[in-house]
């Protein structure tokens, strides 16, 4: 471990760079402290480990989250919705390419390996979201789950915080949309699916390639791709409303992928879909260009040439209206593809519209008078 002031200049020359520990089943290779610590820590080889192979997994440490609050509220124009819930902060899915990751350093953790390994629980989730729905000020409108960490990542089978907060929001008539890359959302179709039969449930599958090789390193611990196909199937077998997303989308890596991915969906029953243009907020760039470089260094430059020129010369666009699609010849070609593609397909024919006229808070006992 080395540490050193952020201010003191680096190599340039990548020769003198030390060599990249690859932790089996992760999928950044650094964990460099935030933007926000005053000191910098790296991970070095030293050269008593074979360069060729994994080093052993790295244990995922679970920390409780002692929020006061569970709906997370956002007046952002780019989403079709204005609340979610995220019941875990970081997720060992382990996306490379994960825009949450700088969520990580307001914790004092790191974007890279800490936001995979070191994940927050809020076991009071379910409280705390009942509390809230009472609220005799509260108006409904759907909430979004899966919009910052994926609600079912692997933790979620032993710790059922998703599962339990679906049951609060049937209890309360609430409609919800989710979106996941995990199968594990199919654990829940007993309450999802008399959800959606009124007009309550939806599901998003993330789907962001079909190779089996690209997929183990870019999302590691996320479903294979396959797998997520039929994950899609079995929520649209039991009638609930499934959509496809084809997030994100990586020059050179996978977009050439997008129409059998829509495809694929399409022919697995999801009736939906939607895209993101790859985005690389703060800490995300460099461990992408990290990952790139170690996975496909002779495509590296390729790619990172071509997420310039999309996004205005830079790494990300934070701009609103940007940010998820891009700009430039490349982003308009994904634009112009994606929506042939899904014509062609009779995708997005209907909007999966949210039924909010149900929402039925308990009833509150009546404040007795005085004799």
């Amino acid at each position: 471990m080395h540490m050193m002031d952020k201010k003191s200049p680096g190599s340039n020359n990548p020769h003198d760079m030390p060599r990249p520990l690859i932790y089996k089943g992760r999928g950044a290779i650094s964990n460099h402290s935030g933007r926000f610590e005053k000191l910098q820590h790296t991970d070095a080889d030293d050269g008593w480990d074979n360069p060729e192979q994994d080093l052993a997994p790295i244990a995922t440490e679970v920390l409780i989250d002692n929020t006061r609050s569970i709906i997370n509220w956002n007046n952002s124009p780019d989403v079709p919705f204005d609340r979610s819930i995220n019941p875990y902060r970081g997720c060992e899915h382990g996306c490379i390419y994960c825009f949450a990751r700088p969520s990580h350093t307001y914790l004092g953790l790191s974007a890279g390996l800490d936001f995979e390994s070191r994940i927050l629980i809020k076991p009071d989730a379910a409280k705390l979201l009942r509390k809230e729905l009472s609220n005799k000020h509260y108006h409904c409108m759907p909430i979004a789950m899966g919009t910052n960490t994926d609600p079912y990542q692997p933790l979620e089978k032993q710790q059922q915080i998703t599962r339990q907060v679906l049951q609060v929001l049937a209890e309360f008539q609430h409609p919800v949309s989710i979106v996941t890359k995990s199968a594990m959302v199919e654990r829940d179709i007993d309450i999802l699916a008399e959800m959606a039969s009124a007009g309550l449930a939806q599901v998003f599958i993330s789907v962001t390639t079909l190779s089996n090789k690209l997929s183990r390193s870019l999302e590691p611990r996320a479903a294979a791709p396959q797998r997520r196909l039929e994950t899609i199937r079995r929520l649209h077998e039991a009638g609930i409303p499934t959509g496809v997303m084809t997030a994100p989308i990586i020059p050179v890596l996978t977009d050439l992928e997008l129409e059998k991915i829509l495809t694929a969906a399409h022919e697995a029953g999801a009736t939906n879909a939607g895209y993101v243009l790859l985005r690389l907020p703060l800490e995300v760039a460099p461990l992408f260009e990290e990952w790139l470089m170690h996975h496909y260094p002779l495509k590296a430059n390729h790619v990172m040439s071509i997420i310039r020129q999309s996004r205005d010369g830079k790494n990300n666009q934070a701009d609103f209206h940007e940010r998820m699609r891009g700009t430039g010849l490349f982003a308009h070609m994904i634009r112009q593809r994606f929506s042939l593609m899904t014509k062609k397909l009779g995708l997005n024919k209907r909007s999966l519209e949210m039924n909010t006229a149900l929402f039925k808070p308990p009833e509150r006992p009546e404040q007795l008078g005085l004799f």
